[in-house]
């Protein structure tokens, strides 16, 4: 069902599974001219592919070649339960895919905790970065936040009293909250973004109670400063309570040489939901900016 539901969405795309390590596989979506320009989208941790498909064919459209990467425990990939799963882990991973799809000097685009991985990766993995547009997401360091990790100490019970059906509602009211306008939040969105979940609840349960418990090798901060390509930080104008904290902004500003917010009217935390054109010409702005 889910490759349909992503062919359905990204017209002229390929999805693939690409292993990056035993038991570590990724769903991967390819499309557009083959040796043109990259753009690389990786959704936040209750994100899809699905969540790009109003990006993926303007900018293929524009002439780029578009690769959407779930990170482990994202949308479609793999859940194993004794993976490492900090920033820094998955950071690695999407630069092994990008390995992999030969792509190199891309624009990347990462929304929420996708910020904080490809922030990562333009760290770790400089010639592989031509650009970053983050879409509400910091440097942030860690996975998951302490409410996230609050939850999933009432794991048990969730699998025990209303299971999936029950983190089906709250990712309804999660979007609605964090929406200026949550007419985009409908029942084919809803079932989108949580099929890979519903897919295996037990072992989606098992993969956040281990990013709950994730620590980072390294701090990325202190390594801010080592960023030479663009970083463009989208935020939705209108409030919302989630994204990243003004002391995150601070530190991106101060740090990173070539920073800018983009702050994006009639949009809260899903810009590339509610006002994808908007987005789309941060993307196409960032990838010139260079």
């Amino acid at each position: 069902m889910w490759p349909m539901l992503i062919a359905l969405a990204l017209e002229s795309t390929t999805v693939r599974r690409i292993a990056v390590a035993p038991a570590e596989t990724l769903t991967v979506a390819v499309g557009g001219r083959g040796g043109g320009p990259v753009v690389a989208m990786v959704p936040g941790l209750f994100g899809a592919t699905y969540g790009f498909r109003h990006l993926a064919g303007p900018l293929m459209d524009a002439g780029y070649r578009v690769i959407i990467i779930e990170p482990l425990a994202v949308g479609t990939s793999g859940r194993p339960r004794r993976s490492d799963y900090s920033l820094h882990a998955q950071a690695a991973r999407i630069a092994a895919v990008l390995d992999s799809l030969d792509a190199r000097d891309a624009v990347m685009v990462g929304h929420s905790v996708g910020g904080g991985m490809v922030l990562r990766v333009a760290v770790m993995r400089p010639e592989l970065v031509r650009a970053i547009v983050s879409l509400e997401g910091g440097p942030a360091e860690s996975a998951s936040t302490p409410g996230f990790r609050r939850a999933m100490q009432l794991a048990p019970f969730i699998r025990m009293f209303g299971g999936f059906r029950r983190v089906r509602g709250e990712v309804r009211k999660g979007l609605t909250r964090s929406s200026a306008d949550s007419s985009w939040v409908t029942d084919e969105v809803i079932g989108a973004y949580t099929a890979g979940a519903a897919r295996d609840f037990n072992a989606t349960l098992l993969a956040y109670m281990r990013i709950a418990e994730a620590r980072e090798p390294e701090r990325l901060a202190p390594r801010l400063a080592e960023l030479r390509c663009p970083v463009r930080l989208v935020l939705g104008g209108t409030p919302h309570g989630s994204g990243p904290s003004d002391a995150e902004v601070a530190r991106l500003r101060d740090m990173v040489r070539d920073f800018a917010v983009v702050t994006v009217p009639a949009a809260g935390h899903y810009p590339h939901e509610e006002q994808p054109a908007a987005v789309v010409r941060v993307v196409l702005d960032a990838a010139g900016a260079r």
